[in-house]
This record gives C-alpha cells, sequence and structure tokens, in this order.
C-alpha cells in the first residue's frame, strides 16, 4: 500500500494565512526535498513553498490565488517509485478519510 506524504503550510511566527500565488509544479513532476513547489505570500512577504518530501506530487488540493491557513494539506505526494495506479487508490483513501473528519 502506497504512503501519502502531506505538504502543509508551515508555521511562521504570526501568520495565520498564505495566498498561493502559483504553483510550480504540476501532478506527476517528481520533487526532491526543499524543492520549491508553489510561491506563497502573507501580509507581510512573499515566499516559496518547499516540499518535505521526495516523492511524486499526486495531488494539488488547492489552486493559484487560493487562501490557506497555516497547517493546512495543501498537496500530496507519494514515492516515486510507487505505480500510478497504487498512488490514485492511495490518494482516494487519504481523501475519504479527511473528509470524514474535516469535512473536506
Amino acid at each position: 500500500m502506497a504512503e501519502i506524504l502531506e505538504v502543509k503550510v508551515p508555521h511562521s511566527g504570526s501568520v495565520e494565512n498564505v495566498e498561493i500565488n502559483e504553483w510550480l509544479v504540476e501532478v506527476g513532476a517528481e520533487v526532491g526535498v526543499d524543492d520549491t513547489l508553489a510561491d506563497v505570500s502573507t501580509d507581510k512577504v512573499d515566499t516559496e513553498l518547499v516540499s518535505p518530501h521526495a516523492g511524486r506530487v499526486v495531488r494539488l488540493l488547492f489552486g493559484d490565488g487560493d487562501e490557506v491557513a497555516v497547517g493546512t494539506v495543501v498537496a500530496l505526494i507519494v514515492a516515486t517509485e510507487v505505480a500510478e495506479a497504487e498512488a490514485e487508490d492511495a490518494v482516494r483513501r487519504y481523501l475519504d478519510a479527511s473528509a470524514g473528519q474535516d469535512g473536506r
């Protein structure tokens, strides 16, 4: 079973929300730890959202221009060697489980 790796908006000082200005990766992209995934901005600064994991991006949960709370999962990654069908099954299970927890 494929493990889903979450990408969350990191906590940074007193910031409560960020706006995703632009995703710099697409679903299917292979990323490494600390690769830039998106340009984001707060009310104080423009910055980058970087990947905490290496693998393949399987889902972007928000779009360009969306405002997202700190701590929110914004993207999902699986290990690079995971087959596409297995990754999609894992994403479906993850989203089903998340819907039961937070109404997403």
